[in-house]
């Protein structure tokens, strides 16, 4: 299988913006593991910029764009540089893809990403793609890395979609505000009420929240592909997804 995942700031990320080194060293456990079965990996990884403030010590992400783009430059290294740690002791290298926007919208830079990445998947390496931030400006700019992880699936056609968040799944409202909110397995159409049952974002460090995961889910649906929102405190339920067997809450692809 090809599979993308998504990491957000919050699975990698303590409260503080520092890395969380334990669950870095859980999820990369596991995705190795997964390359070592045989399939093919894509990283989309969130984290630049809170990890960036946690390391000039700033309390919460910035507003200010200058400052944002400060923080993108110091915490993509230090995210690259434990990614490349960590990978490396399982043997598998990585490499780092930043996008903006006008990459995907311009057909010539869209084919030049298209073919680097497939060039990358062909020679074994495992691509960590992040937005451009450190550059990126509000007409550039993806938002997002739930919508990127996505439109990088129109690019590269993965079989899997897997986003890892502080939630396991979608429900019917907020869980941590109604204990009788459900579950949802599975969904397979995007509807009004689906998309009323979206929040904002959950942490004062990222940018996602379930409305953009939903507008993810409803990029990879249209164009033939399933995604998975699984909670990134058990990457090993990554497992049980591609087994097929049901965690998370599973968008299943239009056929």
């Amino acid at each position: 299988m090809r599979i993308i995942i998504k990491i957000g700031t919050s699975t990698l990320a303590h409260a503080t913006g520092m890395l969380n080194l334990r669950k870095a060293e859980r999820l990369v456990h596991v995705i190795a593991d997964l390359k070592n079965a045989g399939h093919e990996i894509v990283l989309v990884s969130s984290g630049a910029i809170g990890i960036g403030a946690g390391k000039l010590h700033l309390k919460q992400r910035p507003s200010d764009v200058p400052t944002r783009q400060a923080c993108a430059s110091v915490g993509q290294c230090e995210l690259m540089y434990e990614y490349d740690k960590l990978f490396g002791a399982y043997n598998h290298t990585v490499s780092q893809v930043l996008l903006t926007l006008d990459v995907v919208d311009k057909e010539e830079r869209r084919r030049n990403a298209v073919n680097t990445l497939e060039k990358l998947l062909e020679m074994n390496v495992i691509p960590i793609i992040n937005e451009n931030d450190t550059v990126a400006t509000e007409e550039i700019a993806f938002g997002d890395n739930d919508t990127l992880s996505a439109i990088v699936g129109t690019l590269i056609k993965p079989d899997l979609l897997i986003i890892l968040s502080d939630v396991d799944g979608l429900y019917t409202m907020p869980p941590a505000d109604h204990p009788e909110a459900v579950k949802l397995d599975l969904v397979e159409e995007i509807t009004p009420a689906i998309i009323e049952m979206a929040g904002g974002s959950g942490s004062t460090l990222g940018t996602g929240g379930m409305a953009t995961k939903i507008e993810a889910a409803k990029i990879a649906m249209e164009h033939g592909f399933e995604m998975v929102l699984l909670s990134g405190a058990d990457p090993e339920e990554m497992y049980d997804v591609i087994e097929g067997k049901s965690v998370g809450t599973r968008f299943r692809k239009r056929t």
